[in-house]
C-alpha cells in the first residue's frame, strides 16, 4: 500500500486515528455482528446489565428471552406492534415455541416454571396480543440502545442526569422513610388498642363504683376513697396516653407531609421528565411500579391514621373529661389528613402511555386526523375502597384559550371508559383508550380563525382525562392531561411534527405550555446532538459516535461545532433551508433515517457507511489511498440519497475522484446497496465494463467487507440463460469538466460488442460524474 505524503498525513491525521481504532477492533465488531443480540447483552458490564434487568418483569419474563432468544430476534416485532393480524400469528407461534422448549427441558422445576409462565401469558395477551408485541418490541429496541451506548462508551449529559435522578441511594432512602412511617402507623394501631383496653377497664371500675354508692357504709366509704384515687390515677394515665398518641399522630402526619413534598412529588416529576425523554428516543422509562408502591403505602398509612382518629373520637363518646385533648385536636388533625389524602390521590392520576398512533409506535404525541390512536391512564394508589367502576372521560383541548390555535378538533369515537384492575401490575386501576380518533371541526364560510401565526406542526394541543370518585367519605376530583400533541392531516407533515415533539420535550418540563413555539427557546449543541443520536439508536438500532456527530454539527453549525454550548435556534434546525438547498437540516436528516431503516440497515449496522462526511473531507481521505478505494456517504444535495466515491491515479501522478449519482429509495428498492457495490461497473471509451470499486476505506477488500451482505442471485429458470441486474455507469471524456448528461448514453462500443453484452447482462445505466458533483 502506498504511504501517505507528510502533508496528506497531517491533513487527515484525526481521521486516520479514528479508522486505526476501527481497524484494530474490526475482528471484534465482525464477531459481535455474528453473535446474537442476547449473547452480546450477557457480555456487558454489571452497570449496564442492571439497566437490562429493568426491562423484564411479568409482562415479558427474562426466562422467555433467554430460552427463545434466537427465535425472538428473528421475528419482526415492530410490524406486529402495529398490525393486529401479525401480532396474533406471532403470539400463537410464541406459545408453540414455549411448548417445544418446555418439552426439551430436563429439569422438572424449570418445566413447571415454564408452564406457569405460559399460562400467565395466555391470560394477559390472548385477547390482546398486540400489547405483547409492543412489550417485546420495546425490550429489543432498548437492548439495542444499551448495546449502542456500551459501544460508544460515553453517555450524553441528558442520559447522565436521568440516571442520577433514579439513583439507587435515593430509592433506598425513600424505601427507608416509607418503611419507618408504616412501622410507626402499625405501632399507633397497638397504642390505640391499648388506650381502648385501658378505657374499658376505667369505665368498668367507674360504673362499679357508682353502683356501690347506694350501699355506702363506713367500711365501704374507705374502700371507695381508695377506688376513687385509683380511678383518678387511671384517668391521668389515660389522659397521658391520649396526648401521647395524638402527638405521635402529629409527628407521623408531619413526616408524611414532608416526605410527599421533599421526595415523593419530586420523584413523580422526575418520572414525568423521564417519560418526556423516553418519548423522544431516550432511555426506556422505568420506575412506575416503584412509584405505585410508595404512593400506595403512604395512602394506606393516611387512611389507617384516619381510622385511628375516628376510633379515638368513638372513645370520647364513652369517656371524656375537662381538657380532653381529642376533641381539642380532632378537627385540625382531620383537616390535615384529608388534605394529604386528597392531594396524594390527585397526583397519583397519571398518563402511563402518552397518545400514540399504533402505525408509528416510535413517534408518540403525533396524531393524524382520521387515524386511530391509543393512550392509557393509571391510578398509582391501590386501595380496596376504590375498586369499583370509575369512569374516565377524555376531552380534547379542554380550556384552551380562544385564538390559541387556528384549527379545532373533537373526538369522533367514544370518549368515556371504565377503569379496570390490572392483575399483571399488582392490581392497580388503569384504563387504555385504544380506538380514539380525531376529526377537524368544520368552519363557517371556510374561515378557520387565527391563521398564519404558527405552522400546523407548531400548534400544540392536549388530551385531558377526568374522573371523580368517593372514598371513605372523601370526594376527589381527578384530572390529568397528556404532553402537548401535534395534530397533522397528511403524513407528509410527520417529519415536521416529530421535530416539534423533539424540540418541546428536550427543552421544557412544563406539561402544558401550549404557547411554546410562539417564542421557542434555543438548544445547546450538546443537548441536541444527544437527541439526534437517540433517533438513530431508536429507528435504526445504533446511535451516532463522536465523529459522526461532529460531522453533523459541521453541517448545521459550521465553525461553531467545536463549542458544545453553542446555541441552536429552532428555526435553523427545522425551518430554514440549508444554504443553497431547498430543504432544512432536519428534513435532510429525517430522510436519511428513513433511507437507512428501509434500505440500508445491514450496511449501516456494519459501520460501513461513513455517512455525513463532506465532499472536501472525502477527497482528503481518499487522496493517498490505493486506486479503487471508495467510501459511502449520504448525499448533501438529495433528500434520502446515498452515494459512493472512489479514487483513481493517473500515470502522471494525478488523482481523480469519481462520484456516482446518489441512490434513493426508488433505486434501492430494486437492488440492495451491497449488490450494487458488488456488481457496479463503468463503461468508458468503448471499453468492456470494468469494476472500479476495490477497497472500502481505508483498505478493506470489497468482498471481505460486503460478502456477508450479498443476497441477490441470478435466475436459474430452465432453459433460459441466467441473468442478473448490473448497475453500470457511462463515463465520458467530457465528464471530466462538465456535469453528467441526463440523456441515455450511446453504446460506448461496437454494435456487435454491445449486442453480445446485452445478451449476458440486464443493466441499469447510471449517470455519473467525475467532476465531483452529485
Amino acid at each position: 500500500m502506498r504511504s501517505l505524503p507528510e502533508q496528506q498525513k497531517t491533513e487527515s491525521q484525526s481521521w486516520k486515528q479514528v479508522h486505526v481504532v476501527n481497524e484494530t477492533d474490526g475482528d471484534q465488531r465482525i464477531e459481535q455482528h455474528r453473535m446474537s443480540q442476547w449473547k452480546q447483552i450477557q457480555q456487558l458490564e454489571i452497570r449496564l446489565l442492571e439497566h437490562v434487568d429493568y426491562l423484564y418483569d411479568d409482562n415479558f419474563p427474562m426466562d422467555i428471552r433467554q430460552g427463545l432468544s434466537g427465535w425472538i430476534e428473528s421475528q419482526d416485532w415492530d410490524i406486529a406492534a402495529s398490525d393486529e393480524a401479525v401480532a396474533v400469528v406471532l403470539f400463537r407461534d410464541l406459545l408453540s415455541q414455549l411448548d417445544k422448549l418446555r418439552l426439551q427441558e430436563q429439569n422438572f422445576l424449570q418445566r413447571h416454571n415454564m408452564k406457569i409462565i405460559q399460562q400467565q401469558l395466555q391470560v394477559k395477551y390472548t385477547t390482546n396480543p398486540i400489547v405483547m408485541a409492543r412489550v417485546i418490541s420495546t425490550c429489543l429496541r432498548e437492548e439495542r440502545r444499551i448495546l449502542s451506548s456500551a459501544f460508544l462508551q460515553e453517555q450524553g449529559p441528558l442520559e447522565k442526569s436521568l440516571q442520577n435522578s433514579v439513583a439507587l441511594e435515593k430509592q433506598k432512602q425513600m424505601d427507608n422513610r416509607v418503611g419507618t412511617i408504616r412501622t410507626s402507623v402499625q405501632l399507633m394501631d397497638q397504642a390505640v388498642k391499648y388506650i381502648e383496653d385501658m378505657q374499658d377497664d376505667f369505665d368498668f371500675r367507674y360504673k362499679t363504683l357508682q353502683s356501690r354508692e347506694s350501699t355506702d357504709t363506713r367500711q365501704n366509704s374507705e374502700m371507695m376513697k381508695q377506688e376513687v384515687t385509683r380511678l383518678q390515677e387511671m384517668l391521668n394515665r389515660l389522659d397521658y396516653k391520649r396526648k401521647e398518641i395524638l402527638s405521635k399522630m402529629d409527628d407521623v402526619i408531619k413526616e408524611i407531609d414532608d416526605l410527599m413534598t421533599s421526595q415523593l412529588n419530586p420523584e413523580l416529576q422526575d418520572w414525568k421528565r423521564r417519560q418526556q425523554i423516553a418519548a423522544i428516543g431516550g432511555p426506556l422509562l422505568t420506575g412506575l411500579e416503584q412509584l405505585q408502591s410508595w404512593f400506595t403505602l403512604i395512602a394506606q398509612s393516611l387512611f389507617q391514621i384516619k381510622r385511628q382518629l375516628d376510633k379515638l373520637v368513638e372513645l370520647v363518646v364513652k369517656v371524656t373529661y375537662e381538657s380532653d385533648p381529642i376533641p381539642l385536636q380532632k378537627h385540625q388533625l382531620e383537616e390535615r389528613i384529608q388534605y394529604l389524602i386528597y392531594h396524594l390521590i390527585r397526583s397519583s392520576f397519571v398518563v402511563e402511555k402518552q397518545p400514540c398512533m399504533p402505525t408509528h409506535p416510535q413517534k408518540p404525541l403525533i396524531i393524524k386526523t382520521g387515524v386511530q390512536f391509543t393512550t392509557k391512564v393509571r391510578l398509582l394508589v391501590k386501595l380496596p375502597e376504590v375498586d369499583y367502576q370509575l369512569k374516565v372521560k377524555t376531552t380534547f383541548d379542554k380550556d384552551l384559550p380562544p385564538g390559541r390555535v387556528s384549527r379545532q378538533f373533537f373526538i369522533l369515537t367514544n370518549n368515556t371508559k371504565v377503569m379496570d384492575i390490572e392483575d399483571y401490575s399488582n392490581g392497580c386501576l388503569s384504563v387504555e383508550f385504544r380506538h380514539l380518533q380525531l376529526k377537524e371541526k368544520k368552519y363557517i364560510n371556510g374561515t378557520k380563525g387565527n391563521e398564519g401565526l404558527l405552522s400546523v406542526t407548531e400548534e400544540l394541543h392536549s388530551l385531558s382525562f377526568e374522573a371523580c370518585f368517593t372514598v371513605q367519605g372523601l370526594t376527589i376530583d381527578l384530572e390529568t392531561c397528556s404532553l402537548p400533541l401535534v395534530v397533522i392531516s397528511n403524513v407528509s407533515q410527520l417529519p415536521g411534527g416529530w421535530a416539534s415533539v423533539m424540540w418541546y420535550n428536550l427543552l421544557t418540563d412544563e406539561p402544558r405550555n401550549m404557547a411554546f413555539f410562539g417564542n421557542p427557546p434555543r438548544s445547546t449543541w450538546s443537548q441536541l446532538s444527544e437527541v439526534l443520536s437517540w433517533q438513530f439508536s431508536t429507528f435504526v438500532g445504533k446511535g451516532l459516535n463522536k465523529e459522526q456527530l461532529h460531522m453533523l454539527g459541521e453541517k448545521l453549525l459550521g465553525q461553531h461545532v467545536s463549542c458544545s454550548d453553542y446555541q441552536v435556534s429552532w428555526s435553523k434546525f427545522s425551518k430554514e433551508n440549508i444554504p443553497g438547498k431547498p430543504f432544512s437540516f432536519w428534513m435532510w436528516l429525517d430522510s436519511i433515517l428513513e433511507l437507512i431503516k428501509k434500505h440500508l440497515l445491514p450496511v449501516w449496522n456494519e459501520n460501513y457507511i461513513m455517512g455525513f462526511v463532506s465532499k472536501e473531507m472525502e477527497r482528503t481521505l481518499l487522496k493517498g489511498r490505493e486506486p479503487g478505494t471508495f467510501l459511502l456517504r449520504f448525499s448533501e444535495s438529495h433528500l434520502g440519497g446515498i452515494t459512493f466515491t472512489w479514487v483513481e491515479h493517473h500515470t502522471n501522478g494525478g488523482v481523480k475522484f469519481n462520484s456516482v449519482e446518489p441512490y434513493t429509495k426508488n433505486r434501492l428498492s430494486a437492488l440492495p446497496l451491497a449488490d450494487i457495490i458488488r456488481d457496479y461497473k463503468v463503461i468508458s471509451e468503448g471499453v468492456v465494463p470494468e469494476t472500479p470499486l476495490k477497497f472500502l476505506y481505508p483498505d478493506i477488500p470489497k468482498d471481505e467487507a460486503f460478502g456477508r451482505l450479498y443476497n441477490s442471485q441470478p435466475s436459474k429458470v430452465h432453459p433460459y440463460i441466467p441473468s442478473t441486474l448490473i448497475p453500470i455507469s457511462e463515463l465520458r471524456p467530457h465528464d471530466m469538466t462538465t456535469a453528467p448528461s441526463r440523456q441515455s448514453p450511446e453504446p460506448p462500443m461496437t454494435p456487435g460488442e454491445f449486442d453480445m453484452l446485452s445478451e449476458q447482462l440486464c443493466f441499469d445505466i447510471d449517470s455519473m460524474s467525475s467532476s465531483y458533483s452529485e
